[in-house]
C-alpha cells in the first residue's frame, strides 16, 4: 500500500506541481493547528472568559433596597 501511495504522489507531483503543493498545504493547515501549544491556552483562555457579563445598575432614585456607594 505504501508502494502504490508513493507511486500515486510522485506521478501527480510530476504532471501538477501545484495542485499537490495546494493540498498539502491545506492538510498541514487542518491538522497542525490541534499540535500547536496555543491552541491549548486559547481554549484555556475560552473557558475562562465569562459569556454573560455584569450590566452596572442605573440609580433613578427609588430604589431603597440597593445600598450604592457604602462599603459593608
Amino acid at each position: 500500500v505504501a508502494g502504490r501511495l508513493a507511486a500515486f504522489l510522485k506521478d501527480a507531483w510530476a504532471k501538477e506541481p501545484v495542485l499537490v503543493a495546494s493540498f498539502t498545504m491545506r492538510g498541514l493547515a487542518v491538522i497542525l493547528p490541534i499540535f500547536s501549544p496555543f491552541t491549548k491556552y486559547a481554549t484555556m483562555i475560552n473557558q475562562a472568559t465569562p459569556h454573560n457579563y455584569p450590566v452596572p445598575l442605573r440609580d433613578d432614585g427609588n430604589m431603597p433596597d440597593i445600598v450604592v456607594g457604602v462599603l459593608a
